[in-house]
């Protein structure tokens, strides 16, 4: 892991919440990322996050933006949590107006880092010159438009990351020669794992078993993905009232129990590792969630020969989008976004496969040489000129 170029530490006034701000890298000045927030953040792992999100817009094909991740040590289902972040991104705002784009990410809401933007006079975060360009205030206004719109029967932005992972999965299991109605397990079900799920059902693959913050269902006939979407919470959760009667609940701990084809882990970081990465029953593991194998559990799943689609391949969606959209390579139109992801998606999962098979290598060691990053450029900051002191 190379070193980020900023990381700064916040400490909350009211509560014992903690927080980093990591710039992995600056490209023209610009950097995107995510805000998550969960009791288990660290220093470390957002530091691991914005390294990823800068392999992740290399993966996008970005020429204008570098990796960052924000993170908070605070339970994200506390009646405070929206308190709490607004007082971070408060604190990050110097950042955030010269060109540090923090978006949302586990625990957070969209809408929600939107609407403390939008209360302190930012739209959405720009370098100083990108908001004297034309072009791309209308591309904001074209995102802007985007975010309300929907896709089978679901907003864009809550599908752009998820059927991106589908589309890599669906690749990667061709690539090989897998068989049809392959058996799929989902490790957890907010809007990545849910939105998987279902564009892999559409897919003709059968899901069979799906873990939340509470449960693990499973159903050898497959689980009618659409019904358990159409019913969970707004953490993501599934609601039993709603399941089928050959419908087995168990522990969430279980998930690595069932038999599958394709593994997806959706959720939080480092949930295959060293204790578990020998129970993996799939062949093929598709990572949804940024980080989602430990170092030592990559050592064992390298070692027992399972091919992976890591991370910053998989879920590239939401940054495709917001890149693709903003700086007017594609059309702010709901479909065009989703064909755009899809074969950019399969594109590098391809490449990904093949590179890694003509040379005998693991998955993620060519990954990151494939989609490495710059060295960072710096920060754009134009300060305004100071008034001369009076005589």
């Amino acid at each position: 892991m190379s070193k980020p170029y900023l990381v700064v530490e916040w400490n909350d006034t009211e509560t014992d919440a903690q927080g980093w701000l990591v710039v992995h890298n600056f490209v023209k000045g610009y950097t995107g990322g995510g805000t998550r927030m969960h009791p288990s953040v660290t220093k470390e792992e957002v530091e691991r996050l914005a390294e990823a999100m800068a392999y992740k817009y290399v993966a996008s094909e970005s020429e204008t933006t570098g990796g960052c991740k924000a993170g908070i040590s605070y339970d994200y289902k506390a009646p405070d949590a929206y308190d709490v972040l607004r007082r971070f991104l408060i604190a990050m705002m110097p950042y955030i107006d010269n060109g540090v784009s923090l978006g949302s990410d586990l625990g957070t809401k969209y809408e929600h880092v939107l609407e403390i933007f939008h209360e302190f006079g930012v739209d959405i975060p720009l370098t100083q010159s990108m908001k004297k360009d034309p072009a791309v205030l209308q591309g904001i206004k074209d995102y802007d438009d985007l975010l309300t719109k929907r896709i089978d029967g679901l907003l864009v932005n809550d599908v752009v990351t998820g059927y991106g992972v589908a589309f890599s999965a669906d690749e990667a299991w061709k690539f090989k020669n897998g068989k049809e109605g392959a058996k799929v397990v989902i490790q957890g079900f907010g809007c990545v794992g849910a939105s998987c799920a279902l564009k892999l059902s559409q897919l003709g693959y059968k899901i069979v078993g799906i873990s939340d913050a509470n449960l693990l269902v499973t159903c050898e006939d497959g689980l009618d993905v659409q019904k358990l979407i159409d019913h969970k919470n707004v953490y993501g959760e599934m609601d039993k009232d709603y399941f089928e009667d050959n419908y087995e609940v168990r522990p969430n701990t279980d998930w690595l129990d069932v038999d599958c084809d394709i593994l997806i882990p959706c959720a939080l970081e480092d949930v295959i590792n060293a204790a578990n990465a020998e129970d993996v029953k799939a062949s093929l593991i598709v990572e949804a969630a940024n980080i989602p194998i430990s170092a030592e559990g990559d050592e064992i799943i390298k070692r027992r020969g399972i091919d992976i689609v890591n991370d910053f391949v998989a879920n590239l969606g939401a940054v495709r989008a917001y890149d693709a959209v903003i700086f007017g390579l594609v059309e702010a139109d709901p479909q065009a976004v989703i064909n755009d992801i899809e074969r950019l998606c399969r594109k590098n999962v391809f490449r990904l496969f093949t590179e890694a098979k003509e040379q005998n290598r693991y998955q993620r060691d060519v990954a990151h040489e494939i989609f490495k990053p710059v060295k960072s450029d710096l920060m754009e900051y134009r300060a305004e000129p100071q008034k001369a002191a009076a005589q």
